[in-house]
């Protein structure tokens, strides 16, 4: 299976409880299958400016936002295939592009400004990026593991359900294994349907029946107000 390198698709996230989850993977059978990377292990290295300015204004929910990252599928190596990623949103519509790379040559690049051996448009997208932020660092690593399932009759639908999500801002590398912080309670699980246009008419009955809402959620976003929660914490302890 070849990983996509552009999307442009509406995301749609809920917080499930475990009956919630039982329920949709019920009621998705006949209409959904599991991809061929359906169960993995996804990693993340967020990159952001020292002040980090992408998740702040990332925050405010402005009408156009981004963010810089590099994912792994499961640990990687530095010889492993990555994927330099540049997620953009402009008015509730999802852009991704990303360009694949090993682990070293994706750090040589974010961290150092090594050129990336792949050109192509979307390489220049990203240097362009990189370049109008100026010093970018590692800000976060976040993990997770995911099921993911496409539509039997519009493969562009998807869903997944991501749990155990962890984040950590010190030792941050691809190459090290998966933990850290949990960003979401242990029973819950992060659904998000990925659509490019309408809803199907049977997914949107069967979260009415089941009374699944839609919420507003960020991974980084997430983890990023927790580190400010510990910052202020251990100011008021010092004082």
């Amino acid at each position: 299976m070849k990983y996509q390198e552009n999307f442009r698709r509406y995301e749609l996230k809920y917080l499930l409880s475990p009956g919630q989850k039982t329920a949709v993977l019920k009621g998705m059978k006949g209409c959904m299958a599991l991809d061929d990377y359906g169960r993995s292990t996804i990693c993340n290295i967020y990159y952001d400016t020292p002040d980090k300015l992408l998740i702040r204004r990332s925050l405010e929910k402005p009408v156009y936002k981004e963010k810089l990252r590099v994912r792994s599928y499961g640990t990687a190596t530095l010889d492993s295939t990555v994927y330099v990623e540049l997620k953009k949103k402009y008015k509730s519509v999802v852009y991704k592009r990303r360009v694949s790379a090993t682990t070293k040559e994706a750090l040589d690049y974010m961290e150092r400004g090594i050129p990336l051996r792949k050109r192509c448009q979307i390489a220049e997208e990203l240097d362009y990026t990189c370049s109008l932020y100026g010093t970018l660092e590692p800000a976060v690593y976040l993990s997770y593991e995911r099921e993911a399932y496409y539509g039997l009759e519009d493969s562009g639908l998807r869903i997944t359900f991501d749990e155990n999500i962890l984040w950590r801002d010190t030792d941050i590398s691809l190459c090290k294994p998966a933990y850290g912080r949990r960003i979401i309670d242990r029973d819950r699980t992060l659904m998000e349907i990925k659509i490019s246009d309408a809803m199907p008419l049977w997914l949107a009955k069967l979260l009415s029946e089941y009374g699944v809402f839609q919420t507003s959620f960020s991974k980084y976003g997430t983890a990023y107000e927790q580190m400010l929660a510990d910052e202020q914490a251990c100011s008021r302890s010092v004082s």
